[in-house]
């Protein structure tokens, strides 16, 4: 998509590493002046400056998503700087449970929901107000395939990511007479920061995990940032209220 998104304007939230960091960096690279967005202040500021050294155009932005002034703010501060707000990718999400639910703490809990479910809200909450305006706009929030097949041990994950789609349809309904397209993205197991050190812990996780994957391998952060630029591009035009499994065929063989 190179040149794709040339003059327009990106956020993306969980920015420092992993999916965020990978769709930002692709972002600029099909032309986007590209809003940095994470509580991770070095890894973040390096992601931006990665872009600036390549030739782009960024700017990182200290955010906490769970908290509406720190949105607001971050909203706030991406059109000053840009003049408008084309895409977003509400991707930050933590894991915080690991435990039975009954096991579960409640600072755990509200924690998960905090960020991965309230800060999807958020976010949309004061990204959709600038793209009225305009009068377009594209957002493209990260679920998982959590929420369509059962992963023990993840109760405050799980809900919160069930509750992504919830508010992704939502949105998409409400919001479709003015232009904006709101989708969901559903990643399965990625080759993150975090699954490496699964995998460094577990040597043979990563081959438990392949088998349960029709196509037998573990995807690069680069096929979810293919995924969120296409889903907010035009060539997805008529796509809106959708949650796109990119999980290697995890969900088609439950």
């Amino acid at each position: 998509m190179k040149d794709f998104y040339t003059g327009k304007v990106a956020l993306v939230t969980g920015a420092a590493t992993g999916m965020g960091h990978t769709t930002a960096l692709e972002f600029a690279k099909a032309g986007a002046k590209v809003a940095v967005v994470d509580i991770v202040e070095d890894l973040g500021r390096q992601t931006a400056e990665q872009i600036v050294a390549a030739g782009g155009e960024a700017i990182f932005l200290h955010t906490d998503v769970s908290n509406a002034d720190s949105v607001k703010a971050m909203v706030d501060e991406t059109v000053a700087r840009f003049g408008r707000l084309d895409c977003a990718f509400n991707n930050a999400g933590v894991i915080e449970d690991n435990l039975p639910l009954v096991d579960l703490p409640e600072s755990a809990w509200d924690r998960t929901i905090g960020v991965n479910l309230k800060g999807v809200f958020l976010c949309m909450k004061y990204q959709i107000p600038v793209m009225q305006r305009q009068g377009k706009g594209a957002i493209v929030n990260t679920s998982s395939v959590c929420a369509e097949r059962i992963l023990k041990n993840t109760a405050a994950y799980t809900a919160s990511k069930f509750g992504v789609i919830g508010l992704t349809r939502m949105a998409a309904v409400e919001y479709g007479g003015d232009g904006i397209r709101v989708n969901a993205i559903l990643p399965g197991a990625v080759y993150t920061e975090m699954l490496k050190k699964a995998a460094a812990e577990d040597p043979w996780r990563l081959e438990r995990v392949k088998e349960t994957r029709p196509l037998g391998k573990v995807a690069d952060p680069i096929v979810i940032a293919n995924a969120a630029l296409w889903l907010c591009s035009d060539l997805a035009e008529h796509i809106t209220g959708h949650g796109l499994p990119v999980d290697g065929g995890y969900v088609a063989a439950a």
